[in-house]
């Protein structure tokens, strides 16, 4: 049973992290009934997703490290920095201020519900504006600020903030504004969880079952990858709008766990 929880665990990592579902709090639920697992684990197997989206724009990621006598590619990559950068400062700010996330369900629920119908409002307005495909500076920025917005607020989903951020900022292509959001979203999740490792670790924290977290981050980085190829598959003829109504589906389900003592 603890193998096919930690596998469990794993693929729940894998499906939401990237999807605009919020991984949060879906593993906060999911923890309940598989068993509570240290925040190392949780740490870890999400760098196993983060892995798994590298794995998908390697050729992207690439280009944009070697090929700078292209313009366009050179320019692309600055922006990428610039909205890393705004997210580095803020979450610095964020944790010298003390802040912490929550551990109950109530708030992530409601950050389920808000943000879906926050994606339908945003996906009706964005389908008005002129398609494009151009990432500018004004979408960087608002891309960097989206990313600590969805760390302060868990259950908002990452993916979610930046994809509908960048489309309303002007890059109103669903699959260029997914793009900036996925590759802007590596770097920050490496450092983010590289951060939380070291803090972990210099306070105390330990690994006591390898087995199981080397499993969970395998099971991770696989259906991650199996997850992010079908959403760029999907988003070419698709609007999130089954996401939306699904994160508002969901968060009514937490809010009503207490009432019906399963949690």
């Amino acid at each position: 049973m603890d193998i096919l929880n930690t596998i469990g665990l794993g693929v729940i990592e894998g499906i939401t992290e990237f999807l605009p579902i919020s991984s949060t709090g879906h593993l906060i639920i999911a923890e309940h009934w598989m068993g509570q697992r240290s925040e190392v684990f949780n740490v870890v197997i999400q760098a196993g997703a983060i892995l798994a989206v590298t794995l998908v724009y390697w050729r992207r990621i690439l280009e944009l490290l070697t090929n700078w006598s292209d313009r366009e590619n050179r320019d692309y990559l600055f922006k990428l920095i610039l909205a890393f950068v705004i997210t580095g400062v803020l979450g610095l700010i964020a944790k010298k201020m003390g802040f912490q996330l929550p551990s109950n369900i109530t708030p992530i629920a409601w950050a389920l519900i808000i943000g879906g119908f926050w994606m339908l409002a945003a996906e009706h307005f964005a389908a008005k504006l002129p398609q494009s495909d151009k990432v500018t500076w004004r979408v960087a920025i608002v891309v960097g600020i989206a990313q600590i917005v969805a760390g302060i607020f868990p259950g908002t989903s990452r993916s979610a903030s930046t994809i509908f951020a960048a489309m309303l900022a002007g890059t109103s292509n669903r699959a260029a504004a997914t793009e900036f959001a996925f590759l802007v979203g590596i770097p920050t999740m490496y450092a983010a969880s590289g951060y939380e490792l070291l803090h972990k670790v210099k306070h105390g924290a330990v690994v006591t079952n390898w087995n199981e977290l080397i499993l969970a981050t395998v099971v991770s980085t696989i259906t991650a990858f199996i997850a992010v190829k079908w959403l760029l598959g999907y988003i070419r003829s698709h609007r999130y709008t089954f996401f939306a109504y699904y994160r508002i589906v969901f968060g009514l389900f937490l809010l009503a766990l207490p009432a019906l003592h399963l949690i």
